[in-house]
């Protein structure tokens, strides 16, 4: 139990440290961007972000999964990559089907893949739509700049 613990545990911060790292790059790829964002046309330029954004989240999630994935089949879990991955995505999904099963020896790390999925798509979630609000806060401020904000 403590193995399953610890193995899943490093699995976690793995993925949360590639998590941050995700941000930490989207972050500077919005800044190198702002200025043609908050041109116009605003409106095509901001669906090109959310579409940009959507994408960045998915292979983010998508990096999460094949982490367990990869880490599943090199235990021994299971028998073929096929049928890690698909496990992989739904525990990372908290899908939770329950047709194809880990071995009682690695059951914990089932629970544990479910954790750091509902932590992705939480904090995937938060950062996409924190990226959409301040692109469009500049935009908004560019259209109709606030003469009582600068005195």
């Amino acid at each position: 139990m403590f193995i399953q613990i610890a193995f899943g545990t490093a699995l976690l911060v793995i993925h949360v440290m590639i998590m941050a790292m995700a941000a930490f790059l989207l972050e500077v790829a919005f800044r190198k961007v702002h200025p043609w964002l908050i041109s116009p046309p605003q409106r095509p330029k901001l669906l090109v972000m959310l579409v940009a954004v959507c994408l960045w989240v998915l292979a983010v999630v998508t990096t999460g999964v094949w982490i367990w994935a990869l880490a599943l089949l090199n235990l021994g879990a299971f028998p073929d990559l096929e049928t890690a991955v698909y496990f992989g995505l739904v525990a990372f999904t908290t899908l939770g089907l329950g047709d194809i099963v880990p071995p009682h020896d690695w059951r914990i790390l089932s629970a544990m893949a479910s954790v750091n999925g509902f932590l992705s798509f939480g904090l995937m979630t938060a950062l996409l739509v924190e990226a959409l609000r301040q692109v469009r806060l500049a935009q908004l401020e560019t259209r109709h700049p606030n003469p009582s904000a600068h005195p």
